[in-house]
C-alpha cells in the first residue's frame, strides 16, 4: 500500500471484533473509526465493558479468544509503508516484528503482567533481544539505561530484583521501560495508573508524557478517568457498549460535548469534584464520640533497624453520623488502621475506645474473642474488591443472610424476608437474591457487599477503598446510596480512600497519613481547598483537575520528607 501523505502513523477503519460464546455472538466492538497521529495524544475513553481494551489489544492482535476480528481495517504506517494489521494472522513473522518494534503495550496490572520468578532486568533485556540484534552485555548495558530512563535510582542494582521487591509505582515504571524497549513509533498505555494512588499516578503520566515527546512517539491512552483525560489527552475518543459514541479535540469534548453519554461521564466526574450538597452538617462537639483511638500503633518486625512502623502514634474521635475520611499514599498506614480498629491485625500499642448505643464504653484492644465478636455487630466492613470480596458459590441470597445465620438471629422464612429488606435498601431486586455473584456488574456486586455490611444494625461502617475498583458514574451512586443510608440508619463512616476527590465529596472530616503518622486531619472542604502542611499540600495538588483548560497535575508541588537524623 503506499502511505499516506499526511503524518498519521495509525487508522482504525470500521473495526468490528465479535466473540462467539455458547448461547451468542457477543459484539464486543462495532464499526469503530479513528486516526493517530505522529507526536499526538489520542485517549479512548468509557467505562468498564465498553471495549477500549479489546480495541487497544485489536491493534497487537492479542485479543483473547474465542474474539476476533470480524470487519474492517488496521493501517500502520511505517517508514511509508502501509500495513493492515487487521490481515495479519496473529502468529506472523509480520505480526511478531510490529509488535513491540512498532508498537509498544504498557499494562494495566505490572504485577500480574511481569513474572515473579525472573529478575525485572532480565526480563527487559528478554525484550530488547527479541526486537535487536544486541548481544548479552549490550543488551544489558541498554537495559541499564532504559531503567535510568524511568527514573528508577540506582539502576545498575534494581535490575537485579524480583517484581515483589518493588513498589507499585516503580513496577509501572519497569513496565515502561519494556514498553520502550524496542524503541516503537506508538504506545498505547491500558489503564497505566488505575491501581496508583494519585502522587504515584502523577509521577507516572508525567514520565510517559516526557517520554513520550522526547521520542516523538505516537500515543493511545486507555482510561475511564476523565480527570486524567483532561490533563494529557489532544484528542478524545468515547466508547459505549462497543461503539465510539464521539471523538474531537480534547477543549471540544469538555466544553462542548455533543452525545448525552459523554455529558453523563463529565457530570459524573464534575460532582465528585466538591462536596455533596443538601447534607446535614456532621456534629463534632456536644455528643461522645462513638469511636475514640489514642495512641494507636503497629510495628511489624523486631525493634531494630528493619522494623516497620505501619501506624505510628495515631490519634482520632469518630462522632455519630459523622463520615471521616481517612487518605494518603499506598503505604502510608490507611488500612492497617482500619483492620487494628477491627482488631484483625493487633496493635502494638494504644486504645480505640467504643461507645455503645447505651453509652457504655469498652477498649477494643482488651476484648476477649466472644465480646470481640460482639463489637464486630456494631462495626462492620465493606471491602474494596468488589469480584474478590463475594463467594462465587454463594448465592446473594447465601451471602448477605450469612452474617444473621452465624450470629444465630435468622432462619427460614424470616431470614429470606430480611435479605430481600437489605437487597432493597441498597437499591436491588429481591427477586434476584437466587442468583450468584458473577450474574451481576460491579456497582452491583458492591451494593451486596454493602446489604452484608448492613445485615446487623450496626453503628460504624469501615469501607476500605469502597469505589476504587468502580467506573466514575458506578462510583457516583454508590456514594450517593452511602450518603443516604448513613441519614436513614443514622451511621457513622470511617472511609479510607487514596481518592481525593471522593473524599471530599463523601466526608465530613478528613485525616491525612503519610508514614504511618496523621500529617493533618481537619474539615473536608478545609483539607481539599487550604490544606496547612506541605505533605497535603501535594497530595491535593497531584489530583488531575476534569478541565482541559486548568491543568495542575503536571505543575503539582513536590514534597520531599525530610531525612531523619
Amino acid at each position: 500500500m503506499v502511505a499516506p501523505t499526511d503524518d498519521t502513523v495509525l487508522s482504525v477503519e470500521d473495526l468490528s471484533i465479535d466473540f462467539r460464546l455458547r448461547t451468542h455472538i457477543l459484539h464486543a466492538v462495532e464499526k469503530v473509526s479513528f486516526e493517530l497521529k505522529q507526536g499526538q495524544t489520542l485517549c479512548l475513553v468509557g467505562e468498564s465493558g465498553s471495549g477500549k481494551s479489546v480495541t487497544a489489544r485489536s491493534l497487537l492482535q492479542i485479543v483473547d479468544r474465542p474474539g476476533r476480528i470480524t470487519g474492517g481495517r488496521i493501517l500502520l504506517t511505517t517508514e511509508g509503508v502501509v500495513t493492515d494489521i487487521a490481515a495479519l494472522s496473529p502468529d506472523s513473522t509480520a505480526m511478531r516484528a510490529i509488535r513491540g518494534r512498532r508498537i509498544g503495550l504498557i499494562f494495566q496490572e505490572p504485577m500480574s503482567s511481569l513474572s515473579p520468578v525472573h529478575t525485572i532486568g532480565s526480563q527487559i533485556i528478554e525484550a530488547i533481544r527479541l526486537h535487536s540484534a544486541l548481544d548479552a552485555k549490550a543488551a544489558r548495558e541498554r537495559m541499564i539505561e532504559l531503567l535510568r530512563q524511568v527514573e528508577i535510582a540506582a539502576p545498575e542494582k534494581m535490575a537485579d530484583r524480583y517484581t515483589f521487591e518493588y513498589s507499585g509505582g516503580m513496577r509501572q515504571r519497569a513496565m515502561i521501560a519494556m514498553a520502550l524497549a524496542g524503541n516503537p513509533d506508538i504506545l498505547i498505555a491500558d489503564e497505566p495508573t488505575t491501581a496508583l494512588d494519585v502522587t504515584t499516578q502523577a509521577e507516572i503520566l508525567d514520565l510517559i508524557k516526557r517520554l513520550q515527546v522526547s521520542r516523538g512517539m505516537a500515543m493511545l491512552l486507555i482510561t475511564h478517568d476523565m480527570g486524567v483525560v483532561a490533563e494529557v489527552a489532544e484528542k478524545v475518543a468515547v466508547m459505549r457498549f462497543g461503539r465510539l459514541v464521539e471523538q474531537g479535540p480534547v477543549d471540544q469534548i469538555y466544553h462542548q460535548p455533543v452525545h448525552p453519554y459523554t455529558s453523563q461521564l463529565l457530570a459524573s466526574t464534575v460532582k465528585l469534584t466538591r462536596h455533596a450538597e443538601a447534607r446535614p452538617p456532621a456534629v463534632t462537639s456536644g455528643p461522645e464520640p462513638v469511636l475514640s483511638v489514642r495512641n494507636l500503633s503497629k510495628t511489624f518486625g523486631s525493634n531494630g533497624p528493619n522494623a516497620i512502623k505501619a501506624v505510628d502514634d495515631a490519634s482520632f474521635d469518630l462522632y455519630p453520623g459523622e463520615n471521616l475520611g481517612i487518605v494518603g499514599e499506598s503505604g502510608s498506614g490507611k488500612t492497617t488502621l482500619g483492620r487494628l480498629i477491627l482488631r484483625t491485625v493487633e496493635p502494638s500499642s494504644g486504645s480505640v475506645l467504643y461507645r455503645d448505643g447505651q453509652g457504655v464504653e469498652t477498649d477494643v484492644t482488651r476484648l476477649g474473642r466472644k465480646e470481640l465478636r460482639r463489637f464486630h455487630r456494631d462495626v462492620r466492613l465493606v471491602f474494596q474488591d468488589p469480584f474478590a470480596s463475594l463467594n462465587p458459590r454463594m448465592t446473594v441470597k447465601e451471602v448477605i443472610g450469612d452474617p444473621l445465620v452465624v450470629n444465630g438471629l435468622a432462619r427460614g422464612r424470616a431470614l429470606e424476608e430480611r435479605v430481600a429488606e437489605l437487597m432493597r435498601l441498597v437499591g436491588l431486586d429481591p427477586q434476584a437474591m437466587e442468583r450468584y455473584p458473577h450474574a451481576f456488574s460491579g456497582g452491583q456486586r458492591q451494593r451486596i457487599g454493602i446489604a452484608r455490611a448492613l445485615a446487623l444494625d450496626p453503628r460504624i461502617i469501615i469501607a476500605d477503598e469502597a469505589t476504587s475498583a468502580l467506573d466514575v458514574s458506578i462510583r457516583s451512586q454508590i456514594l450517593d446510596l452511602l450518603l443516604d443510608l448513613r441519614k436513614r440508619l443514622d451511621l457513622s463512616f470511617l472511609f479510607i480512600s487514596h481518592d481525593i476527590s471522593v473524599v471530599r465529596y463523601f466526608c465530613d472530616r478528613v485525616a491525612v497519613m503519610h508514614r504511618g503518622r496523621i500529617v493533618e486531619i481537619g474539615d473536608a472542604e478545609q483539607i481539599c481547598t487550604a490544606p496547612r502542611e506541605a505533605y497535603t499540600r501535594s497530595l491535593i495538588s497531584a489530583v488531575p483537575n476534569p478541565d482541559p483548560r486548568d491543568k495542575r497535575m503536571m505543575h503539582r508541588q513536590r514534597f520531599v520528607a525530610a531525612t531523619p537524623a
